[in-house]
């Protein structure tokens, strides 16, 4: 049973990591007209799905692995860029994942998400100051300028964009590899199961809807 458990959960990782590389090859949006090269991919959704499944190990060891195949395939920022990768990733899902573990429901998930957003935005903000002038080339005081109007907008909307989307597409994900058999059938429902689903529902809409407005504000074209 453990060899059938163990298996079923290397298969379902495996498939999460092709899904995760496929996200960023797929799809990549400038988020900061500033800065270009600052895009959105939502890689981080598929890799928390098994943060959320597997713990937040599972989603570490997820992000780690996408992050060398993009390093050798696509990506043209050598080990930097693998480094600022997963320590994005890492800093967003693992809190996420833990917390969701601690309190299991929409709402664990949700304040999870929370918490890896802001501490995603922290790390990064740290370890563009550090980096980017070694890799981009930029005066430290350059950096230290595009703080606030460009390196914590980038990482805040990141983040709500991901929070939104996951909450958003968590649920229908696992219901269909439970029907695929990639995973084990839920045996209990909470009660309140639906109309709390609504509520979060709701939510999700509004920070995937106040994200956008947000983009296009900066793009200057509202």
């Amino acid at each position: 049973m453990n060899m059938t458990k163990n298996t079923s959960k290397l298969t379902l990782m495996a498939m999460l990591c092709a899904l995760a590389f496929v996200a960023v090859v797929a799809i990549r949006i400038p988020l900061i007209p500033m800065l270009p090269f600052l895009e959105y991919e939502p890689k981080d959704i598929i890799i928390l799905t098994g943060g959320f499944l597997f713990g937040p190990m599972s989603a570490a060891l997820i992000s780690v692995i996408v992050s060398f195949i993009e390093m050798f395939t696509i990506s043209s920022t050598g080990i930097i860029g693998l480094i600022m990768n997963v320590l994005s990733t890492v800093a967003f899902v693992c809190p996420a994942a833990y917390l969701y573990k601690k309190q299991h429901s929409l709402l664990g998930a949700f304040l999870g998400m929370v918490a890896g957003t802001l501490l995603m935005t922290l790390v990064m903000v740290l370890w563009n100051y550090l980096i980017t002038p070694i890799y981009m080339g930029y005066p430290r005081e350059a950096v230290v300028k595009l703080i606030l109007p460009a390196f914590v907008p980038f990482n805040l909307l990141k983040g709500g964009i991901n929070t939104a989307l996951t909450l958003l597409i968590y649920k229908p994900l696992v219901t269909t590899l439970r029907k695929s058999n990639l995973m084990i059938p839920a045996t209990t429902v909470a009660p309140n199961k639906r109309n709390f689903n609504f509520g979060m529902t709701l939510t999700a809409a509004v920070i995937l809807i106040t994200c956008i407005l947000a983009v296009l504000v900066m793009k200057g074209m509202m």
